[in-house]
């Protein structure tokens, strides 16, 4: 996918990533309303499975990215806060996983009670090399697809966490929102990859 020009790389993912593409594109624009109501219409009872299956997708296309990074690229700007794209992959790969997680919790009546609503941005390993960071992505889908089947059945329950752009989300909107979260990085790669490609 490395090869796919920007104005390309979401048409490229959105067959196999339908719902995580139609509510990504309202944050390309920061129309957040719009990510809300895709969301919510997307994310109803019985979606668990099938978002999972696109989230395989968002996976597969990170680490495709990954791969096909110049070495030196993993120290440059990764385009979140301060981080370097080490840092931000590694951020990309916890957060899907931490996302999923929590919605899980949320679905079988295990959040913790001291736990809380609005999780911070956590950047990965500063030096993270490549196969490491292909690794993490290919761990946090096994870590998503294991909590999708706890979430299954229970999209519409309440779940406590509040994302701080789009606020309190479904235990299955939040699957589907660990997708959006997906593009928005790959969205900071194929621009970085373009770069280079320029060079």
């Amino acid at each position: 996918m490395i090869g796919v020009e920007m104005a390309d790389w979401t048409d490229a993912l959105e067959p196999l990533a339908i719902d995580v593409v139609a509510a990504w594109r309202g944050i390309e624009v920061e129309e957040f309303t719009s990510v809300q109501r895709q969301v919510r219409t997307r994310a109803g009872v019985g979606s668990a499975p099938r978002i999972v299956e696109q989230l395989r997708a968002t996976a597969d296309a990170l680490s495709t990215l990954v791969a096909g990074l110049p070495d030196d690229a993993f120290a440059e700007p990764g385009g979140e806060e301060d981080w370097n794209v080490s840092q931000a992959i590694g951020h990309a790969a916890d957060a899907r996983a931490g996302m999923t997680l929590a919605a899980s919790l949320a679905a079988t009546g295990r959040w913790p009670s001291d736990a809380q609503p609005v999780a911070p941005g956590v950047p990965g390993p500063a030096d993270a090399r490549r196969e490491h960071l292909v690794q993490r992505i290919e761990t946090s889908q096994r870590l998503v697809e294991r909590a999708a089947q706890r979430i299954a059945g229970h999209e519409l329950d309440p779940c406590p966490l509040e994302h701080p752009w789009v606020g309190p989300l479904s235990c299955g909107e939040w699957i589907l929102f660990a997708g959006v979260h997906d593009l928005m990085h790959l969205e900071q790669l194929h621009d970085l990859a373009k770069r280079y490609r320029h060079r």
